[in-house]
């Protein structure tokens, strides 16, 4: 007993530490960038730390400090790395993991609304910004799913599920997804992140790999930002929008998305492999 309280203590320090780094990095890699885009702007002097062209700063920094953070996890060995996991050829797995990404977008989104939760002004207009331009996707569809999942499950999850025992697995599941949320700083990304936070670290608990979740993560990502750049009249309003305003449309979109989504789910229960690791 005295042991595993010793083991739980231990990986708290040690989350403490990654969410400490995962956010001391995202901030230097943007002052870094600010500073950089505001001396490339043409008079050599800084005026603030985010430059006119904002966008573009924040999806370099995104990239930045992802690269840095992925880097820094795997030398460390923080997040276990192995090709365990690819030799068994989970290419099934990676299909539904898509198609249940896919299923999940408007039942998560309508769930949001129904909350009656809304982004911040000043962090939508941060995504909006950076998704019109070219290094929009390289940060949000690629860089930013990749580095959120080797610290939020390959790192946090996993230090968890060592300190918790088999016994507990869903403790460790619900705690990554919490922090996963809180780490976005406002309610309405909050909860969808945790949502979304939960099947992400059932995948990686029943694989031991964050290769499922990534291309969750991956598809979730890429259709937001296909969305934005594909339907612009779309990004200010709400789910009922899509459909025109007509409810019996969005109905059905959402019992389309679950037809989608059961289906996807159970089949990733009958394909992943159950507790590694």
């Amino acid at each position: 007993m005295q042991k595993n309280t010793k083991n739980v203590w231990s990986a708290v320090l040690y989350i403490i530490l990654f969410i400490s780094l995962f956010i001391f990095i995202q901030s230097i890699s943007l002052l870094g960038s600010g500073y950089v885009f505001n001396l490339l702007s043409g008079n050599g002097k800084v005026h603030s730390v985010i430059p006119n062209n904002s966008g573009e700063c924040i999806a370099v920094s995104a990239v930045l400090s992802s690269f840095m953070t992925i880097v820094l996890f795997v030398a460390m060995r923080w997040t276990p790395v192995s090709r365990n996991y690819l030799k068994s050829r989970p290419w099934g797995v990676f299909v539904w993991a898509a198609l249940l990404a896919l299923g999940s977008i408007l039942p998560t989104e309508y769930l949001v609304e129904k909350i009656n939760l809304t982004m911040p002004d000043t962090t939508r207009m941060m995504f909006e910004d950076v998704m019109k331009v070219s290094w929009g996707y390289v940060a949000i569809g690629l860089m930013v799913p990749i580095a959120e999942e080797i610290v939020f499950r390959g790192a946090i999850q996993h230090t968890l599920q060592v300190a918790l025992g088999k016994r507990y697995p869903w403790i460790a599941i619900v705690i990554s997804a919490l922090i996963f949320g809180f780490i976005h700083f406002n309610l309405a990304q909050g909860v969808h992140a945790f949502v979304i936070g939960l099947f992400l670290g059932w995948m990686y608990y029943r694989t031991g790999s964050i290769l499922p979740g990534f291309v969750f993560h991956w598809v979730n990502n890429s259709v937001a930002y296909l969305m934005f750049n594909l339907l612009p009249e779309m990004n200010d309003g709400k789910l009922i929008d899509f459909f025109h305003g007509d409810d019996r449309m969005m109905y059905g979109g959402l019992f389309f998305s679950l037809c989608i989504f059961v289906p996807s789910l159970l089949q990733l229960m009958r394909r992943m492999t159950s507790g590694q690791r």
